[in-house]
């Protein structure tokens, strides 16, 4: 069995599925981030105040060098003892104090409008990505890994909503204290101007490699965390079979070697940063000592004053952070554009089920179903048809049975008549209607499966079993309780049907699940009722119980059994025999027996090792 914490990363999402490459070509990243800044303009007062932080936040940055220069000459005044220079001293300080206090105010506007830009664009896209899971069809959802999803919708969206903020406004900021102050340099003194911006190309050339590097290794940690959260989440679902198999080591080991695997990477990253870090300051104090000595010479030689060379000391100690920024600009719109590409990927996909244009409601006058020579093959193997050439026909009031070997086709055919799957070939209908020209929620509304899969939320018993219908009455949910024969047990317990059911249902056993699947189908009185070997775990007894309850409201509805225990289809108005999807014997109980084909074998071999219930 592959270990997942030794297995190789892979994307969050298979990039096939999505339809996207290793890479993203140009014109797609600038499709992609245009997507997220329109999202980001359904907020257009923040994003205007944004900006307008962020301009007047970068002048006031660049008025600052020029103040402190005109106070150091003013310094020199102010020494001799002339008056004026003092005053004027003193207005000059006042003036740092308060443009620098403007520059504080409009920078922390700038951060909270565009932080607040970068939240609502997440908010939406997380609905958007939420509502296409809900919508997504089952084929989908069967070759993708739900803690994949999970991460998908978690650090990539993170990845996207954070452009505006770390891409948009980063830009604006930068090309004003890079772009007008640089100008400004050079109009003063241009070859002190071109030494005070000499470290500026390579600081720009190392920040974004070292940022595209790190941008690398952070796909891959997130890759190595998406193994680290499947390890986790398989553990936590399945810690009742670790602890009953003692397997408690054998699980802190394998989550240990995938966390060791996250750490090195963790480390690596950390490598990279301390060493690109030292290369820039490096090259900043350099360019920073060849204007000290230019500068120091021209001031010697009365070319310059002091003050001068201190705006432009003072400048390059500013611009040192803007441009080390322009590698995270780089990594921010490499990281939009991956990041974004797969979530709207995931959100550009279609259903390969949903309703149709136009398509109208069920309506329901029988009903009667028919599979009408149906053949289907599952998505994922589309050269392996499960069901082949399958015709039969269920009229209102009848109970069918289906059996088989597993593999036959019984289960496919269940998830076939709510629609979770288009059919290959062939058409199912309900009263004559193509149950693909009817729309989805109509039809599900008239078809309820009961599935081998039962799954309970962590809520009361109540709403366990009132989530088809929320607004349901107490008494129609005690009455489906008691039809599926979990009423007295309910019942007995402290706070009866306030009671919360452990996750996914862990308090109860597994009939008791079952049962309360059975009684929250029961409550919608669907049209069409399968049970997908859904009273396996239930005992002969109880099973019996259920089945009389079913029986007496045959009349409302169609009925198909899939079951596994041949007593549980005895009294089933035909019983249809499965064998690689297609019908190997049909019949009732008695039909079946007196034939002694595959039915009658599958029989007496149940009775012999089991014991015949009836």
């Amino acid at each position: 069995m592959p270990d997942p914490a030794t297995a190789p990363a892979r994307p969050a999402v298979p990039l096939e599925r999505l339809g996207l490459t290793d890479t993203v070509s140009w014109g797609k990243a600038a499709a992609t981030m245009w997507r997220v800044m329109r999202i980001g303009l359904q907020t257009p007062w923040q994003v205007t105040l944004a900006l307008i932080s962020t301009l007047l936040a970068a002048v006031f940055q660049l008025v600052i060098p020029q103040l402190l220069g005109h106070a150091v000459d003013l310094t020199q005044g102010a020494a001799t003892g002339d008056l004026d220079a003092q005053t004027a001293l003193w207005w000059t300080a006042l003036a740092v104090l308060g443009v620098s206090i403007l520059r504080g105010v409009f920078a922390t506007f700038q951060n909270y409008f565009s932080e607040a830009v970068g939240h609502h664009t997440g908010y939406r896209l997380r609905l958007a990505y939420y509502d296409k899971i809900q919508h997504l069809s089952f084929g989908f959802h069967d070759s993708v890994h739900s803690g994949d999803l999970i991460t998908l919708g978690l650090l990539d969206i993170e990845g996207a909503r954070m452009f505006f903020a770390t891409g948009v406004v980063r830009f604006v900021l930068l090309f004003v204290l890079i772009g007008v102050g640089g100008w400004w340099l050079l109009r003063i003194d241009v070859w002190l101007g071109v030494l005070a911006l000499s470290f500026v190309p390579y600081v720009g050339w190392r920040s974004s490699q070292s940022q595209l590097e790190l941008r690398q290794t952070w796909l891959d940690l997130q890759e190595r965390l998406s193994v680290l959260s499947r390890v986790m989440e398989e553990n936590l679902a399945g810690t009742r079979i670790v602890r009953a198999f003692t397997a408690e080591a054998h699980e802190m080991d394998k989550f240990r070697r995938a966390s060791t695997r996250a750490l090195d990477l963790a480390h690596e990253r950390v490598d990279l940063r301390v060493d690109s870090t030292a290369a820039m300051t490096l090259s900043f104090l350099l360019a920073m000592s060849a204007v000290l000595l230019v500068g120091g010479l021209k001031v010697r030689a009365g070319d310059m004053t002091v003050g001068t060379l201190t705006a432009f000391l003072t400048f390059m100690t500013i611009l040192q952070m803007p441009v080390r920024q322009l590698g995270m600009l780089v990594n921010s719109v490499a990281r939009t554009s991956t990041c974004g590409a797969r979530v709207f990927g995931l959100l550009d996909l279609e259903p390969s089920v949903s309703t149709a244009p136009g398509a109208r409601d069920l309506a329901i006058t029988g009903p009667e179903l028919r599979f009408d020579r149906v053949t289907f093959a599952y998505p994922s193997a589309p050269d392996t048809p499960v069901l082949r050439d399958l015709s039969f026909t269920v009229r209102r009031g009848e109970i069918i049975g289906l059996i088989g070997a597993p593999g036959s086709g019984k289960t496919t055919v269940a998830q076939l008549i709510p629609r979770f799957y288009d059919v290959t070939a062939g058409a199912i209908t309900i009263d004559g209607q193509d149950l693909r020209d009817v729309s989805l929620g109509s039809l599900r509304q008239a078809v309820r499966v009961v599935s081998q899969d039962v799954f309970m939320f962590t809520t009361t018993m109540e709403n366990n079993i009132a989530y088809g219908d929320p607004w349901a009455d107490p008494d129609e949910i005690e009455t489906s309780s008691d039809q599926a024969q979990l009423h007295a047990y309910v019942d007995a317990l402290p706070e009866r049907y306030r009671t919360v059911v452990g996750e996914r249902g862990a308090s109860l056993s597994g009939g008791q699940r079952q049962r309360m699947s059975i009684a929250r189908t029961l409550l919608l009185s669907p049209e069409v009722l399968v049970f997908d070997d859904s009273t396996a775990a239930i005992d002969a007894r109880t099973e019996e119980r259920i089945l009389a309850a079913i029986r007496a409201g045959r009349d409302k509805r169609v009925t198909i059994l899939v079951a596994h225990r041949l007593s549980t289809l005895a009294d089933a108005d035909r019983i249809i025999v499965l064998d690689r999807g297609t019908i190997a014997e049909e019949g009732s109980h008695a039909d079946l027996m007196a034939l002694g084909g595959r039915y009658r074998t599958l029989w007496d071999l149940q009775n012999r090792s089991f014991g015949d219930r009836r």
